[in-house]
């Protein structure tokens, strides 16, 4: 509607409605003007005294049925989800490659890592690690890339697939019963980090780390992170830490991919 009421016409309209209270009564900007409008007024005059009678039928109608809402509250359509977040700019040239570096360079080290851990039949480079660099790398303050997030989820959900799996066996069942524990863990912890919820479905359907038993709590999820943390701070320069210029990402790059 955009309307703006005074706050007199609320205490006169409060005063009339015997024994219906206002659900709202502020009418700010930002506030929505709440109240049943059909319990209130019944004859529908409540848009006359409001507007002095230049509301048209089919308002009249409206309020009637739904009450009053304020026009900055009102619902936006829901075909809004589907449109890109607006933004006061355009991201910078440099907020798309030093990202997309760092996530490169991770997976490369994480890559090199598995080569080194091939004859001993693991393997520390995981589908979730995609997700959680895309947390810390392009969303790094978020409060899922919070480090208190990362391993909380890490650790407690990828123990909570262990405990699945030995309890129900490999099922729906058990896939069901982790990832509702994990979730109820992170929101109760109030750690919530969304790539640490698909741990327990992986060690459940991946047979190859049946054998670490409680030990995939630590590796490969929470131990893969500890390095990617580790490179985020060296991409920021945090802490006094030498940023990734300085330290050469060519030589860093070269070193991961080329070496024997």
């Amino acid at each position: 509607m955009g309307a703006q009421f005074q706050a007199y016409n609320l205490h006169h309209y409060s005063r009339i409605m015997v024994g219906q209270p206002l659900l709202a009564t502020s009418c700010g900007s930002s506030n929505s003007l709440l109240f049943n409008v059909k319990k209130a007024l019944p004859d529908g005059s409540l848009g006359q005294h409001f507007t002095g009678g230049k509301i048209n039928r089919r308002r009249r109608r409206r309020i009637r049925e739904f009450g009053i809402v304020a026009s900055s509250n009102v619902a936006a359509p829901f075909w809004d989800g589907w449109k890109p977040e607006k933004a006061s700019a355009s991201p910078s040239l440099s907020d798309i490659l030093w990202p997309s570096a760092g996530a490169f360079a991770a997976m490369a080290i994480l890559g090199k890592m598995d080569q080194a851990l091939a004859s001993k039949g693991i393997s520390i480079t995981i589908a979730p690690l995609g997700a959680v660099c895309a947390v810390l790398f392009a969303t790094p303050s978020s409060p899922a890339a919070r480090k208190y997030n990362i391993f909380m989820a890490q650790i407690g959900c990828a123990a909570f697939g262990v405990l699945a799996f030995t309890l129900f066996g490999s099922g729906w069942l058990a896939r069901s019963t982790a990832l509702g524990a994990s979730i109820a863990f992170m929101i109760y912890t109030r750690s919530t980090h969304p790539p640490a919820a698909s741990l327990p479905l992986l060690f459940i359907d991946g047979a190859k780390f049946h054998h670490l038993n409680f030990w995939y709590a630590l590796f490969p999820g929470a131990a893969a992170c500890v390095l990617l943390c580790l490179i985020r701070y060296i991409l920021k320069g945090e802490r006094g830490l030498p940023s990734l210029p300085d330290l050469g990402l060519m030589k860093i790059l070269s070193f991961c991919c080329y070496q024997d």
